[in-house]
């Protein structure tokens, strides 16, 4: 899925291609810094910028196990700045900003780190 091009900021990073590949569980996302992330659905799930999962403040977040093997079964574009992901799951309520994909993106070691962490794993 190629997201529109035009109208990228020129102070924030845009996405010039985002593959979804469904065996390896990934999305491969580049943006027009340069910077190339492939990033596991778990993650996109585990950090879904949706209510559900972020809450309404830093204190509410919830933590989500068992999503090592989640799929997405579709992504729709939102507008020209986001991504909705359909997880297989059920899941389908965070809206992903190209912001929030760089930063899942650039912070998954650490992202990955703490969630780990925080499940017992």
């Amino acid at each position: 899925m190629m997201p529109e091009m035009a109208g990228g900021s020129s102070d924030r990073p845009w996405p010039v291609e985002l593959v979804f590949q469904a065996g390896a569980k990934r999305l491969k996302a580049r943006f027009d810094d340069g910077a190339c992330f492939d990033i596991a659905y778990e993650l996109l799930r585990v950090e879904s910028p949706s209510a559900e999962v972020q809450g309404h403040s830093a204190a509410g977040k919830k933590w989500v196990m068992g999503k090592q093997d989640v799929g997405i079964e579709r992504a729709e574009q939102v507008g020209r700045y986001a991504l909705r992901l359909v997880f297989d799951d059920g899941h389908d309520s965070g809206i992903f900003t190209w912001d929030w994909l760089y930063r899942l993106g650039r912070d998954q070691d650490v992202l990955m780190a703490d969630y780990r962490r925080a499940i017992g794993a």
